[in-house]
């Protein structure tokens, strides 16, 4: 496996996407280096709206790569805020930057200690 990344800042889900506290507390939502290596090239991004609201471990985007089509499991529960909207143009972005300019959307977590999460070390135990 190539040398994949897990920064120790965020929340993982076994689904493969991760969840970032930011300073006025709202989440951003992204996937991992992990999903995006196994994804390859992502050439199509489906991402919610604003207002949409996701219960964890529902799909809350679409990603189709040239070998395959992934939902986006959510890592939290709650509402989406803001969408990257550069992925409209640039989905490679979430393959180039998974862990900043690749990131999906921004929620308002419903409960961000609802659980099922992994810190960064049990996530890179599960997916190695």
């Amino acid at each position: 496996m190539s040398n994949l990344q897990f920064p120790d800042d965020r929340l993982y889900h076994k689904e493969h996407l991760w969840a970032k506290k930011e300073p006025d507390g709202t989440y951003r939502i992204g996937i991992s280096d992990f999903a995006q290596e196994q994804l390859d090239s992502v050439i199509f991004i489906s991402l919610p709206t604003v207002d949409d609201v996701f219960k964890q471990g529902v799909s809350g985007a679409e990603l189709e790569s040239v070998k395959a089509s992934s939902e986006a499991i959510m890592p939290l529960s709650g509402k989406v805020t803001a969408v990257n909207e550069a992925l409209k143009d640039k989905p490679e972005l979430v393959n180039s930057d998974p862990y900043g300019d690749g990131w999906l959307m921004i929620i308002e977590a419903e409960n961000p200690n609802e659980g099922n999460t992994l810190c960064a070390a049990e996530y890179a135990a599960q997916v190695s």
